[in-house]
Parts: C-alpha cells; sequence; structure tokens
C-alpha cells in the first residue's frame, strides 16, 4: 500500500516485501524511531500512515539516503530544479530546451527526495546533449564509475556544455573537467573539495563560476542562479526574467555563499526589504541615491548598508546599478529604442556611461548585445 511518497507495508507482506526493497537499493527503517518524532519526517509519517488506515507497527521501507537531514543526497530535489528552469517554459513563451533525464542504469531510480523516478534513457543520452547537468550527491567524495566519467568527458570532448550543482563538482573533479581551473561548491564541502583536490583552484566565497564549457555553483539555492544565468546567456534576459518569475524568484542575485555559511535569526517583518526594492524598481529612471534609498525606509544610510549586506549580500550601489543593467538589456531585447534613450529610461544618465558599465559588467556593448538578444 503506497504512501505520501514511500511504502508502507503491512505486517503479513512484510518479509518478501523487505527483501525486494532491500535488493531494489532501498533500506528497513524501523517506525518506532521516527514516529516519535514530533515535527519533521515523523509528523508527516504519522498523517500518511493514518490516511492510508496503517498502523505505527506496520514496516515502513524507504529509499536510500532518504533526506531525513539535510546531509542526505539531494539528486532528485536538484533534478527538479533544473527541470524549473529548463524544462518548463515561461508563460506566453515558446519552450526553448528540450529536457531529459538519463542515469547510468535505467529504470527506478531511488532519489533524495521521498520518490523514485523513473529514468528511461542511459548514458547514451549525452552523446547529443548540448548542456549536461550533474546535480549534487552524498557523500560527495564517493568514487564515481568510470563509465560515468567517459561519458562526462566524451561529452565535454564532443563540445557539450558540463554543469555542477552543488556537490555535484565533485563528479566533475573527478573527471579530470576542473584541472587546472576556478571552481566552486557548497561551502560545508568546500575544505574536503580542496583537500581531495588540489589540482583545482576552489573558490569558496562565490555563488557559481562558469568558463563557458563548465560551470559550478555553491548549494542548490546557487544552482538556480547559475541555471538562470545560463538561460540569460542563452536566450536573452527577458526569457530567463520570465522563467524567474514563474518561479517566483529574483532574475539575478549579487553576492556571495559565505553569507549562508552560518544561520542567522529570521528578519522581523519591519526589517523586510522588499518594499523598498519594489519603490526603487519603479523609479530606476530617476536619480536615487543611498540617502534616497535610506530615507523612503526610514532608516540610516550606515543601517540600510548593513541590511543590504545581510539581506542580499551586496551593498545598495551595486544592487542598484545592477537592476538598471537588467533593464536596459530587456530594453535592448524587446525594443528599438535608441541607447541615448534607454540610458535615460534606466537611470544611467548617458549612452556613455550605458556602454562603460555594460563593458564592465557584460564584458560586451549595447549594440552588440541588441544584435545577439534583440527581438525587433
Amino acid at each position: 500500500m503506497a504512501g505520501f511518497g514511500t511504502y508502507l507495508i503491512p505486517d503479513d507482506e512484510a518479509a518478501t516485501a523487505v527483501e525486494s526493497a532491500l535488493v531494489a537499493g532501498y533500506r528497513h527503517v524501523d517506525t518506532a524511531e521516527v514516529y516519535e518524532n514530533e515535527t519533521g519526517a515523523g509528523g508527516g509519517l504519522r498523517r500518511g500512515m493514518r490516511r492510508a488506515g496503517l498502523e505505527r507497527d506496520d514496516i515502513f521501507v524507504t529509499p536510500k539516503l532518504w533526506p531525513l537531514t539535510q546531509e542526505r543526497d539531494k539528486t532528485g530535489a536538484e533534478a527538479a530544479r533544473s527541470l524549473d528552469v529548463f524544462g518548463i517554459a515561461p508563460p506566453d513563451a515558446p519552450p526553448r530546451y528540450d529536457f531529459r533525464v538519463c542515469a547510468e542504469r535505467p529504470g527506478p531510480v531511488p532519489s533524495g527526495a521521498g520518490y523514485t523516478m523513473l529514468v528511461e534513457a542511459g548514458l547514451s543520452a549525452l552523446r547529443e546533449a548540448d548542456t549536461v547537468v550533474v546535480p549534487g550527491l552524498q557523500p560527495p567524495d564517493v568514487p564515481v564509475s568510470q563509465d560515468v566519467v567517459e561519458a562526462l568527458r566524451r561529452a565535454h570532448r564532443r563540445g557539450a556544455r558540463i554543469v555542477a550543482i552543488c556537490t555535484g563538482a565533485f563528479v566533475l573533479a573527478q573527471a579530470g573537467l576542473l584541472d587546472g581551473r576556478r571552481a566552486t561548491t557548497h561551502w560545508r564541502g568546500a575544505a574536503r573539495f580542496a583537500a581531495a583536490f588540489p589540482q583545482v583552484q576552489v573558490d569558496p566565497d562565490v555563488l557559481f563560476v562558469d568558463h563557458g564549457d563548465v560551470a559550478t555553483s555553491a548549494g542548490t539555492g546557487a544552482g538556480i542562479d547559475l541555471c538562470l544565468y545560463l538561460v540569460r546567456s542563452d536566450l536573452g534576459a527577458a526569457y530567463a526574467a520570465g522563467i524567474a518569475r514563474r518561479m517566483v524568484l529574483p532574475p539575478h542575485r549579487e553576492g556571495s555563499q559565505l553569507q549562508y555559511a552560518a544561520p542567522t535569526a529570521p528578519a522581523r517583518p519591519d526589517e523586510s526589504l522588499a518594499p523598498l526594492l519594489e519603490w526603487a524598481t519603479s523609479r530606476l529612471d530617476t536619480r536615487l541615491t543611498l540617502d534616497h534609498l535610506a530615507e523612503h525606509a526610514g532608516l540610516s544610510t550606515r543601517t540600510l548598508a548593513r541590511r543590504f549586506t545581510e539581506h542580499l549580500g551586496t551593498s545598495p550601489g551595486k544592487w542598484l546599478l545592477a537592476q538598471r543593467l537588467d533593464a536596459a538589456r530587456i530594453l535592448l531585447e524587446q525594443t528599438d529604442l535608441p541607447v541615448e534613450a534607454i540610458a535615460t529610461r534606466v537611470g544611467l544618465a548617458s549612452a556613455v556611461n550605458l556602454r562603460r558599465h555594460f563593458r564592465a559588467h557584460l564584458g560586451t556593448t549595447p549594440g552588440a548585445y541588441r544584435r545577439t538578444f534583440g527581438e525587433t
């Protein structure tokens, strides 16, 4: 009898069911040790068992590395986040990516998200892929099979873009794709990563690193940042912004992952920056200074700067410039306005100023960007 993404099996079927489950890659968990937990898995287990009409002495079988804690395998969750970005088109836009999941051994694949994925494609799918996304795994330095390593190497040699989310960077390093290159991974595993792969230049202070052919990200959230960045690079800011809006996420996040290395007290409602950010983004065509932002927020400039660092990982000035550049990119893609007019609309004053910031932050000019991504 199935319940809430796990297998809940009555006693009279237990011996056969447990033996089959263990052979299939599951592990047996005594319900008593989880059932007594008042929150998290315990609460979910009780509700699921009640809905299924089962008692607490029924046997509970769950996939290997089921995420009872955050240290468990995250493959299913990160595959789902990749699907959110690459596999589902934004509203009122055509799909631009063909998204597939593959595995070394096709068939039922236990995930770390509490469900089993039925994967139809094998490693041969990498022969056609333009982008290969490798999700994280736990423990991160578990040896990867030679078949997977060789498939990744062949895909890379063929010209596919290889992308690692979180501890997926360990897989890329085992394949030798990061030798002599800068890379990142989750801050919790950064020291372990550096010790295991001294030939890789580990940068624990960034959300992601992109070399064009190979990219790595910090945690799962930073993996979404990286995927959105890749969409923005492939298809432009407007398309990526549509995906971000559907996911209720900012299209671009500034800052480093060190801000996530230690838990902080949740912000009180009156500390939320959301009203200020909304107010500022609706007035990009005006002169906005730190004093203006602080006055609108009812804070001192020093307190506001500290809040930006705590909540967004960047300064007010850098955040505001990023919003102006994103707005300019969308106008370049969707309108035929002159560069001078766009610079005025986004608050950068002049075409010279806009070109300078475009070159510094995007490595190109407004004109070249429009030729690449312009829709008009």
